[in-house]
């Protein structure tokens, strides 16, 4: 059955990365209908402009007789007045390898709705139906979405049904020549779509991804928001991230990730995307509902959303137990470090970071790391103290697990939008105190937040110390090396030199002037090389030198005199084993 909102996409040149769409509106509006794409993509605050990969369109009636098309803006166009159904066809654009936008080549296609789908303007709330046709160039092709499927056999190309367009936009399709590993956690059948050629153990991924999709699914406890689930993987050389969606995830990550020493880092990720089920796709703030796709839709909660998740990503890998308590620790470290090594974190509030995502986050610059501070890493540091933080006020008996439980069952279930102190209320209400002042500090101040002394009374100790070389992301205490000496920026090679990424407030680079952009080309009277850099910083020592780099195209001369590596690399260590029951379990 065809919806009176219908939509027809196919592959229409696989070289040329092109899809062709056809709209069909039984309805229109008959002053003239108005179309809209979004300029964002729920889960990832940037505007986009998806419209920008809109390449033509044209309209006619049921006779095929052309309706006039006017554009209004950058992605909203108006119809011509029509008595009748109108069909309106167009073709897009995909080159976007990334979980954000639409992919198409040769070796498979990608697209998210919001990037493909024009919405029909006042019927929003409309039932739509979609068919994906393969390409002809290869029929063999397979299909994967999260969509409801109205025909064709599984993971076959066909027609598929959303019950509005909020819900068309939020299912991914990938075609190709995909690998399809299936599973089942507490009874609905799960999916690992992989794209590309991978070394991955594939009895491995399955038995652990169902050990994490179990706990998370028995966390918040049935019913269930889904009967079933996919994890749309692609795999490539070096591209990593993932976005949440109502049934499924978009997942994209390095081809090595799936059995090498960083395997937890894929755990992890699809841990975070997984848990987005219930934390930002069901409890949502009010802003996002419903959202407002052609414009900004800023909030301070996103600590919330993308923090909190963030702190459960690596708990749930130990709840599951896949990864002991020390290897939780370890990872918790890396976060603290990332967090320590951002002076931007004394400038930016979490509550402005979470505003601000949108011009900050999201479209950082050279000077990004001394100006914000993450959402995602301060916001798990924050959910960490606020979690500790019940557990010792109230003798173990509560948790952020039980914040969370109350999120659920009160805004998650009930289809309701959280406000700005919707978490602090109901953790003041489990808790039976004020935690003003708590909140205060973590979401609108600037200072490092307590949680050394909230660890320390846990029975794990929280030192930091330099990093021992530029691998070191912090959990293991290695030895110390006071004598390694920096120039406080981030690098990369260059031609002739050097060049500066960005450059750390206060650094040695810093008080010498170098500013991002400068390519060194000679420290001291030698040649500076990026493999041999440290080598020459031990040589030189704490003493003043002369740099010479270019800015532009003009040699600049520099007095530098190398610092210490900074105490910014956290280690976690387990104290006493008795004060961590209950947290975590060795």
């Amino acid at each position: 059955m065809i919806a009176a909102i219908h939509y027809d996409i196919k592959p229409a040149d696989l070289s040329r990365h092109l899809f062709d769409v056809t709209l069909s509106i039984e309805e229109p509006d008959h002053l003239g209908q108005q179309l809209w794409l979004p300029a964002w993509i729920p889960g990832s605050y940037l505007i986009r402009d998806f419209a920008k990969h809109l390449q033509w369109i044209e309209a006619s009636d049921e006779d095929d007789t052309p309706i006039a098309v006017q554009k209004l803006g950058k992605a909203r166009w108006q119809l011509a007045p029509c008595e009748g159904p109108v069909k309106v066809r167009y073709q897009v654009y995909a080159w976007d390898l990334s979980v954000r936008g639409s992919h198409l080549d040769e070796t498979h296609g990608f697209f998210n709705g919001t990037s493909v789908f024009l919405a029909v303007a006042g019927q929003e709330n409309e039932p739509v139906t979609l068919d994906i046709q393969p390409p002809v160039e290869a029929p063999h092709w397979q299909l994967a979405t999260g969509l409801t499927r109205q025909s064709g056999e599984p993971w076959h190309f066909g027609r598929f049904s959303a019950q509005d367009y909020d819900a068309l936009i939020d299912h991914p399709v990938e075609m190709g020549d995909f690998e399809v590993l299936s599973f089942e956690a507490c009874g609905i059948p799960h999916h690992l779509v992989l794209t590309g050629h991978h070394y991955g153990d594939k009895e491995r991924l399955k038995r652990d991804l169902a050990a994490i999709c179990e706990t998370q699914l028995q966390f918040f406890g049935a019913p269930y928001p889904f009967d079933e689930y996919w994890f749309l993987t692609m795999v490539t050389s070096d591209g990593y991230g993932g976005l949440e969606h109502r049934n499924s995830t978009a997942l994209m990550i390095p081809r090595y990730l799936l059995n090498g020493k960083d395997y937890n880092d894929f755990l992890a990720l699809c841990s975070h995307e997984y848990f987005h089920n219930w934390n930002v796709k069901r409890i949502k703030p009010q802003a996002f509902l419903p959202y407002q796709l052609e414009r900004e839709s800023h909030s301070i909660q996103l600590w919330a959303y993308e923090g909190i998740t963030s702190y459960y990503d690596d708990l749930m890998l130990h709840r599951a137990g896949l990864i002991d308590a020390a290897e939780y620790l370890d990872r918790l470290a890396t976060t603290l470090t990332r967090v320590a090594r951002g002076p931007g974190r004394l400038v930016q509030s979490l509550a402005d970071s979470s505003f601000d995502a949108w011009t900050k986050f999201y479209q950082q610059d050279e000077n990004a790391p001394n100006a914000i501070v993450s959402y995602y890493t301060k916001g798990a540091i924050m959910a960490l103290c606020l979690d500790l933080t019940l557990r010792l006020r109230s003798e173990h008996s509560l948790s952020l697990d039980d914040v969370m439980e109350r999120l659920w069952e009160d805004f998650g279930r009930q289809g309701l939008g959280t406000d700005d102190t919707s978490h602090q209320r109901i953790a003041e209400s489990l808790l039976g105190e004020s935690l003003e002042s708590f909140f205060n500090q973590a979401l609108h101040g600037t200072e490092d937040l307590p949680v050394q002394k909230l660890l320390a009374a846990l029975g794990v100790s929280l030192s930091f110390k330099p990093a021992s070389d530029d691998n070191d992301t912090g959990g293991n205490p290695g030895k110390a090396r006071s004598e390694r000496l920096t120039l406080g920026a981030k690098l990369a090679d260059a031609d002739g030199g050097i060049k500066l990424l960005s450059v750390t407030h206060g650094s040695a680079a810093d008080q010498a002037g170098l500013a991002a952009g400068d390519v060194i080309v000679a420290i001291d009277g030698l040649r500076a090389r990026l493999g041999k850099l440290q080598t020459q910083l031990t040589a030189i020592g704490e003493r003043p030198v002369e740099v010479h780099a270019f800015r532009r195209d003009e040699l600049m001369t520099f007095d530098l005199t190398p610092q210490p590596a900074p105490l910014d690399t956290a280690v976690l260590e387990i104290t006493d084993p008795d004060q961590l029951k209950g947290w975590l379990e060795l």
